[in-house]
């Protein structure tokens, strides 16, 4: 893409006013995240829900905007799209023509078409659209990137990355509620799919790590037919082979159905890099050299530690499924937007890895018509 090199920069109050579309149940755990980052102000919230808008500002103490038309005009640095995803592309298309910066909850969009349009609309306006999740950004999956670039189990070369999230259909859903009282969306859920919710947390790393994808081959299923009565729902298990333009390959299996495993393997020539847990930023990272005993080759049965030498980013203990800052995506584009640079999770990264979590959802093969750069690394992580 042609068109600006520097982004527009924030307003007369500075860098750090964000503004909340949408008040669901992710929205409260932005608002937790938020409070670890004391010179980042969110001035307010629209919902389209005035029931659910006046219960999530209550229990923040928020002012409430009455429309996103009073939203946008209150000119925040970054406006946090954390609607549906059905809601997603039009409104971020409305506050990018509003000249605002917006960082999208994930999936970005539904449609490549959409992400295409809106993508190059904020390239040639000079204004930043980055997606979630954030946690690529996290110590664990920047220490993942460190061991990386380090060669630590020598040159990668097939990765099994797994988002399984136990028999969801069957848990008690309608106990599960945020903060300030939303409850979980469990039809939007179902419908958008848990590759398009969860794929991303796992190919945000490898593509930040390992550099844009070339080629995937997916197949789907829908393993559970009836999840609590809804029609017209998405895939519930899927397995994705994505080929990497680098050389590695990965294997990346999400579910609603298969017991609970966030595991991440990087296998290399020299052993194995592994990490348990995909929705924890403190998750420990081990290297498993390879061994040769007799006539036995196994993998170490500890493992090294692999740790960064100092400290990293503010961190959440555990809330439900989760121990994520979910605020390290828009502090770090609210940076950029400062300095004048392109966000990491913005432009033609957004756009790959949109294409490329699309393309898991979706059976067949696909070969990618994007591409972006290796991602640079997080200054604590180099």
């Amino acid at each position: 893409m042609t068109g600006p090199d520097q982004i527009n920069g924030g307003g007369a109050d500075g860098a750090g006013r964000v503004a909340l579309v949408g008040g669901g149940f992710v929205a409260d755990l932005y608002m937790r995240s938020f409070a670890l980052h004391p010179d980042v102000g969110v001035i307010g919230l629209h919902d389209r829900d005035p029931a659910r808008a006046e219960a999530f500002c209550a229990h923040w103490r928020l002012p409430r905007f009455d429309s996103l038309d009073a939203l946008t005009d209150a000119r925040p640095d970054l406006v946090l799209n954390l609607t549906n995803p059905v809601s997603h592309a039009e409104v971020t298309r409305a506050c990018l023509q509003a000249g605002l910066h917006v960082f999208s909850e994930k999936p970005m969009v539904l449609s490549f078409d959409d992400a295409q349009d809106l993508v190059v609309m904020a390239h040639d306006a000079g204004l930043e659209l980055g997606t979630a999740p954030s946690s690529v950004l996290g110590e664990a999956a920047q220490t993942v990137g460190k061991a990386l670039r380090d060669g630590v189990a020598g040159t990668p070369r097939l990765i099994y990355a797994e988002l399984d999230d136990g028999f969801i259909p069957q848990a008690p859903l309608e106990a599960w509620a945020s903060d300030s009282g939303a409850p979980w969306p469990y039809e939007d859920e179902f419908r958008t799919g848990c590759t398009l919710e969860h794929a991303g947390y796992y190919l945000s790393w490898l593509i930040a790590f390992l550099g844009p994808v070339a080629r995937v081959v997916t197949a789907t299923a829908e393993t559970l037919p009836d999840k609590r009565g809804l029609v017209g729902c998405a895939p519930d298990f899927s397995v994705a082979v994505v080929h990497f333009a680098s050389g590695p390959v990965a294997r990346l299996t999400c579910s609603i159905t298969a017991p609970h495993d966030h595991r991440l393997r990087i296998i290399g020539d020299a052993g194995v890099l592994e990490m348990g847990k995909a929705w924890d930023n403190a998750a420990k990272l081990r290297y498993r050299r390879r061994l040769r005993i007799r006539r036995r080759l196994l993998e170490h049965p500890i493992g090294q530690r692999i740790k960064l030498a100092g400290p990293t980013h503010p961190k959440l203990p555990r809330k439900g499924a989760a121990a994520m800052n979910f605020a390290l995506g828009p502090v770090e584009m609210l940076d950029a937007i400062k300095a004048g640079r392109r966000s990491r999770l913005g432009g033609a990264y957004a756009l790959h890895l949109t294409e490329v979590t699309l393309a898991c959802q979706t059976e067949g093969v696909h070969k990618m018509t994007t591409t972006c750069d290796v991602m640079e690394p997080m200054p604590w992580a180099r």
